[in-house]
């Protein structure tokens, strides 16, 4: 009790201290401070860094993912606010400074030329000048789409495959592995929420809805005090509304699955706040098609290909007339992997809440939310192995309090989880471990960015308490950026991280289609010096630097080197063979690489390239060895050309080379007696045809083969009106049929690779 009142008390002097700077900031009577949002006016979607100015002054700024703008310190008076964008007309509204208030006003732009502005550089070159940015990449809906998809259906996890750092281990039951960090160490959000395992056990596709995704913010490291509880990167998703003009949606089929999406206006548009309904779900038809459609599927023992899926996400957005918004949300997902020569595994994923974007007319301060619930349940059968079953459930409160001005923004909250997970599991050695906890974190933090014209400097500072330990772990961070010239820019990033949330899947191989969670374990055990573990948290510490280069308007690159120090990684003790045995155990771990991307991009065509050389390893008291997602090399290449009239035609193009995983030799095979019956059992006839792996001393002392894929695709859009279009997609996914490993079957000596050569043909029916 007397350590929570003293984070309280931390808390409370955090906020008051944050308050004093700017209690008399609106009190100056001769400044004041707009603020609005920019808006597409044919759908009433945000536009993001849309360039804001009042014209005659060096006031302007961009917008931020939700369309909003801010200045502030701007001399009372009235002037012409004007708002470009590419591919958009030039709005200009008159607007009203007024001091002690904050004057909103909602620009509605409309598609148009492109400008040709004395504005030089674009949005996003001017974001990256006055933020850090460090191990930092946004994701566009735009972008995800123009990557070739597999069956014709653009999906955000195929996306963050060709990112730099990140490295996927399969095209089935595969799972994303950020900069050396397992899935468990990475957090997944959904519009504020934990999406503890979003990727579908066919790994092209996850959870989330491509139409309606928003923005998507990676952070693959250093990611500053917003961000806690995990101890590797950050995916943050985040949705939109629906249409706020008019009935919209989409239907589209494919070889892989079927969609639907509905999206309209539940109030008249123009009546003063918007409210709008948007519903989305999909279902996996490959199961049903793959037997027919592909010889490949109809060889594998008459099963075809066992995965199915099914998710449905629906929301309800009102925005009032001054800008504040509140969404209601929910969402299902389920997945299916049914394999009667393997394994039969089935997850859920399901949660919802409200998140909400106050914007107060009489304060400069801005107030962001968050109240729900996730939970992830996943239960595991196998032809040999006794079943396993998993649950999380999280109830989350959160709030995040923002002040900004023209040259520095200051961000502070607090976040108060509720945790509840259940396991059951039976070692190798016939022990079960069968663990229930409940647990409370809690946690605050403070954050800073100050921009001049060559420096940028982002200190933060999270503390972190984990009520089921009684333990607090401060968390300071540290991003800097230096301009060089106005096309060379320096940065660095440190911070430390700590997580209570553990995996309990078994990552001696490769591919792993069962994805369990715990949180700390509550009982003593021992380190990996046979010493009483004082603190039972995951641990890390970051150490980044990189640099950015404009090699010319349209060409740009990337370089970033990192060290991950895992010094505390908390595991299930996985070689219990007594039950006087702790059920738990540490290993420490070093990730350490450099990362190089360029993007280079003209009317018509666009090129990303990345190349990124890591390192990954563990000790677990003995030895130590790289982890089964050690890929040294990982190369992607992505090309698009449009073509036609209205640029209706895309192509596209994506090749990907890793180099093979680390895994463990066998040594030799034994008859596996269970003993069931004790000292009686008649081991001279009870062998079933068990048969026991003894593996090499040296843990992922082998190497798999290289991996590469081609994967090409073609788009053409028809428009039958403006309001009602259909796209026509032609995919081939693994275009030279390339034999990738899936995994080895060591008794039945069976090699079982990845997906062949996939040629596919989608439509969506837009309206």
């Amino acid at each position: 009790m007397q350590s929570k009142q003293n984070f309280l008390s931390f808390y409370l002097i955090i906020l008051s201290f944050t308050f004093l700077p700017f209690s008399g900031l609106l009190a100056q009577e001769s400044v004041g401070q707009i603020r609005g949002h920019v808006y597409d006016i044919a759908t009433g979607e945000p536009i993001i860094f849309a360039n804001v100015v009042i014209d005659g002054t060096n006031y302007g700024e961009n917008t931020d993912e939700s369309g909003l703008f801010t200045l502030t310190g701007v001399p009372v008076g009235s002037y012409d606010l004007r708002v470009s964008y590419i591919g958009y007309e030039d709005q200009v509204t008159p607007i009203e400074v007024s001091s002690r208030k904050i004057n909103y006003y909602k620009v509605e732009i409309a598609a148009g030329g492109v400008q040709l502005g004395v504005v030089d550089i674009s949005a996003e070159r001017q974001q990256a000048k006055t933020e850090v940015r460090i191990s930092k990449i946004q994701v566009s809906q735009k972008q995800i789409k123009a990557l070739p998809s597999t069956g014709g259906d653009a999906d955000i996890v195929q996306y963050l495959q060709i990112l730099p750092g990140v490295i996927s281990t399969g095209d089935q039951g595969g799972q994303l592995y950020i900069r050396g960090g397992s899935p468990v160490q990475n957090k997944i959000l959904l519009d504020g929420l934990t999406i503890y395992n979003p990727f579908h056990s066919i790994g092209f596709y996850s959870a989330f809805e491509t139409e309606l995704i928003r923005n998507v913010d990676v952070l693959t490291g250093g990611f500053n005090a917003e961000y806690g509880g995990r101890i590797s990167a950050v995916v943050n998703i985040n949705t939109r509304e629906g249409n706020k003009k008019r009935l919209a949606g989409q239907v589209s089929v494919s070889p892989f699955m079927a969609k639907a999406i509905i999206e309209a206006p539940l109030t008249k548009p123009g009546s003063g706040g918007d409210l709008t309904m948007i519903l989305t779900s999909k279902r996996s038809l490959i199961g049903s098609t793959s037997k027919s459609l592909y010889s490949y599927a109809a060889e594998v023992d008459s099963i075809g290909l066992p995965f199915g899926f099914q998710d449905t996400y629906g929301k309800i957005s009102y925005v009032t007339s001054n800008g504040s918004k509140f969404n209601f949300f929910g969402f299902n997902f389920d997945d299916q992997y049914k394999n009667p020569l393997v394994s039969e595994i089935e997850w859920n994923n399901k949660g919802g809440g409200l998140t909400f974007d106050l914007l107060p007319n009489a304060s400069a301060l801005t107030l962001d939310g968050i109240i729900g619930y996730t939970q992830y349940e996943v239960g595991i059968v196998e032809t040999e192995g006794d079943p396993r079953s998993s649950l999380i459930r999280e109830y989350d409160l959160g709030l995040d309090f923002k002040y900004l001005t023209n040259e520095a923004s200051i961000k502070y909250g607090v976040d108060i989880k509720s945790i509840k997970t259940i396991f059951d599991f039976t070692n190798p050695f016939g022990l079960k471990l069968s663990e229930e906890q409940n647990t409370t974190e809690i946690s605050g933090f403070l954050s800073y960015r100050r921009a001049w014209d060559n420096l940028v400097i982002e200190p933060g500072f999270r503390l972190q308490y984990y009520a089921s330990l009684s333990e607090f772990y401060p968390e300071p961070r540290l991003g800097i950026k230096w301009n060089i010239t106005d096309k060379t820019r320096l940065k660095v990033g440190a911070g430390y991280y700590s997580q209570n949330i553990i995996s309990t899947s078994n990552e001696r191989d490769v591919v792993n289609l069962f994805n369990g969670f715990l949180t700390g374990p509550e009982k003593q055990f021992q380190d990996l010096n046979g010493d009483p573990v004082t603190s039972k948290l995951q641990k890390a510490r970051h150490l980044l630097a990189g640099i950015e280069q404009d090699v010319s308007s349209s060409l740009q690159i990337n370089v970033e080197a990192y060290v991950k120090d895992f010094f505390q990684l908390v595991v299930i003790n996985r070689n219990k063979t007594s039950p006087g045995q702790a059920d738990f155990t540490t290993e420490t771990g070093q990730a350490y690489g450099i990362d190089f991307s360029a993007k280079y991009e003209i009317p018509k065509w666009y090129f990303w390239a990345t190349y990124s050389y890591g390192f990954v390893n563990r000790f677990d008291g003995e030895q130590t060895f790289p982890t089964v997602f050690d890929r040294r090399h990982n190369a992607n290449f992505l090309a698009t050309y449009s073509l036609g009239a209205k640029n209706d035609i895309l192509l596209s193009l994506r090749w990907n080379l890793g180099s093979g995983f680390p895994f463990t030799k066998t040594q030799a095979f034994y008859d596996n007696i269970p003993f069931r019956e004790g000292p009686n059992t008649a081991y001279e006839t009870d062998n079933q045809d068990r048969v026991g792996i003894i593996y090499s001393d040296t843990r992922n002392g082998g190497r798999l083969p290289y991996y590469h894929r081609l994967d090409l695709s073609a788009q053409k859009t028809f428009y039958l009106n403006d309001r009602f279009n259909v796209e026509v997609v032609a995919s081939v996914t693994n275009a030279y049929d390339r034999a990738n490993i899936f995994y080895f079957d060591r008794i039945k000596y069976d090699r079982v690779n990845q997906l062949p050569i996939m040629p596919s043909v989608s439509a969506k029916f837009n309206f």
